[in-house]
């Protein structure tokens, strides 16, 4: 067995983040003996006849509908292969295995009554590579992912695709391959696979590994565009942030003082006459800032939701005094909080990628650099970054459609049963494409301040220089026109990807956090 050990409280969004590139997963004893309390819960509820949604009713807006002790194996796996009706391009299977991680995650935590063969059987999956083919449009963000979790499912008992080597195979061939047989599923065992908010973890836990190095990176190609600009550093003045004490601008002050200090460009200019630079340099630290708390919003949020139990109903075992208590229908499978914690990152990575664009724009305008317009060796005959600036809002345009809210929009379904929805799913998608595009705004404003640096005749600062060499190994300075286009995504590519902030951390030593 692998190194992750999944214990339902203890699960860290790195750990996912290994799983969804390979990783291999065991169970906590200790959670499995708590998988099989709840259990047992369940099963005395079924051999004492008592009837409770969720064990053996319908589901949904047939809440009311009792089901007998002979139809419910068949009850579970009618729900399952009902639900499984996603549509859309299939999930990654990166994010499928973090999906899986977390959902056999949640069940361990010991609330959910299901039989520790079904979740044994998820993490088989995990560790032998089957992987379900999940299409990814489907789920409200409330009663859980029930769609795409659904197909997730459907592939444990044996149905529907898994990925093979060359695409898609029948699960039932892939077993056969493997010599592995379908679980059996029990009462509650189905609802308790599909009812859940993994889908929604798996996005935000994707969004959240790439903003890790995004964010910092961002704040080292904001200096890289001061750098070009010749601002001054007079704005970042811890005094001028301790008498507005926000904790993101505060950071973000000390990370582009730390980085531009000693940079001989700024002493070059230290004696300008220039009084004030435009609010797109001087207010990095409050814009910036503010996306960073955002983002710590969301790192709290996912690592409470990945350690939680949010299925519906719960089973909180009481063997002293076993009764109806033990069982409680409630709404932990309701993604709003995922939902708006999204929403509200999505907006903040707009305003983060706006103000790049505005930085752009201010170095390529001969008006407001003092340098060659659109940084062209020939301008008029030639039109250097003209376009490039424009590939950035256009980018930036794709982002703003992504900055209004998913979760703002509701639709009653189950026959009004299930009448308030998240949206957690779509908002959570959604900050990931968000992610995407900020990586390409990103990409132009650095090739752009990488270009102006060429008419400075100072050195820059060294985290500056370092990132500048990097973009160098992949585009050289203007020499007449060419398309950028190939250098721009290869640029996006390795900002993403982190590589390049881990290099020019371990070389000059690491941002301010």
């Amino acid at each position: 067995m692998g190194s992750i050990k999944l214990d339902g409280s203890t699960l860290s969004s790195t750990e996912i983040q290994l799983v969804s590139n390979g990783e291999k997963v065991e169970p906590a004893t200790d959670a499995m003996l708590k998988v099989e309390a709840s259990r047992r819960v369940v099963e005395r509820i079924l051999s004492g006849g008592e009837t409770v949604y969720g064990i053996n009713t319908g589901f949904g807006a047939l809440v009311s509908e009792s089901i007998s002790t002979k139809d419910l194996a068949e009850l579970q796996v009618n729900l399952i292969r009902s639900h499984a009706c996603a549509i859309g391009k299939p999930m990654s299977i990166q994010d499928t295995r973090a999906m899986m991680c977390v959902r056999a995650n949640s069940l361990l935590k010991g609330n959910s009554g299901i039989q520790k063969s079904v979740i044994e059987q998820i993490i088989l999956y995990l560790n032998e590579d089957i992987i379900p083919v999940v299409p990814r449009i489907g789920s409200l963000g409330a009663s859980g992912d029930l769609a795409p979790l659904s197909h997730m499912a459907l592939s444990l008992i044996g149905e529907g695709e898994v990925w093979g080597e060359n695409g898609p195979v029948k699960t039932s061939e892939m077993l056969k391959k493997k010599g592995i047989i379908g679980v059996e599923l029990g009462a509650k065992d189905g609802l308790s696979l599909i009812n859940g908010t993994s889908q929604m973890c798996a996005f935000l836990v994707k969004s959240k590994n790439l903003l890790e190095d995004l964010l910092p990176i961002a704040d080292l190609i904001a200096c890289v565009s001061m750098e070009a600009q010749e601002c001054s550093i007079k704005p970042m003045d811890a005094r001028v942030h301790q008498v507005r004490p926000h904790f993101g601008q505060i950071t973000i002050a000390k990370r582009i003082f730390s980085i531009l200090k000693d940079s001989p460009i700024v002493a070059a200019h230290h004696d300008c006459d220039k009084v004030q630079d435009p609010y797109s340099f001087r207010c990095i630290p409050q814009v910036h800032g503010a996306v960073l708390e955002s983002y710590e919003k969301l790192v709290k949020t996912i690592e409470i939701e990945i350690n939680s139990a949010t299925d519906n109903p719960l089973i909180f075992p009481n063997p002293s005094e076993p009764g109806v208590d033990e069982v409680i229908s409630q709404g932990n499978f309701h993604g709003e909080i995922l939902a708006i914690c999204a929403d509200n990152m999505s907006h903040a990575l707009f305003e983060l990628a706006h103000i790049s664009e505005r930085r752009i724009d201010q170095m390529v305008d001969p008006t407001r650099s003092g340098l060659p317009a659109f940084l062209a060796k020939n301008s008029g005959l030639e039109s250097g970054m003209m376009i490039v600036h424009y590939v950035a809002a256009a980018a930036l345009a794709e982002m703003h459609g992504r900055a209004s809210p998913r979760s703002a929009f509701s639709t009653p379904t189950s026959g009004g049963q299930e009448d308030h929805v998240s949206m957690g799913a779509t908002a959570c998608w959604n900050l990931v494409e968000t992610c995407l595009h900020l990586s390409e705004v990103l990409a132009c404003e650095l090739l752009i301040a990488c270009e102006a640096l060429e008419y400075r005749v100072a050195e820059p600062a060294d985290h500056v220089y370092r990132l500048y060499k990097l973009v160098r190994k992949i585009c050289d300075p203007l020499d007449g026109d060419r398309s950028t286009s190939k250098e721009i995504e290869a640029i996006a590519t390795q900002l993403r990807n982190g590589r390049w902030l881990a290099r020019i951390e371990a070389e000059c030593g690491r941002l301010f956090r």
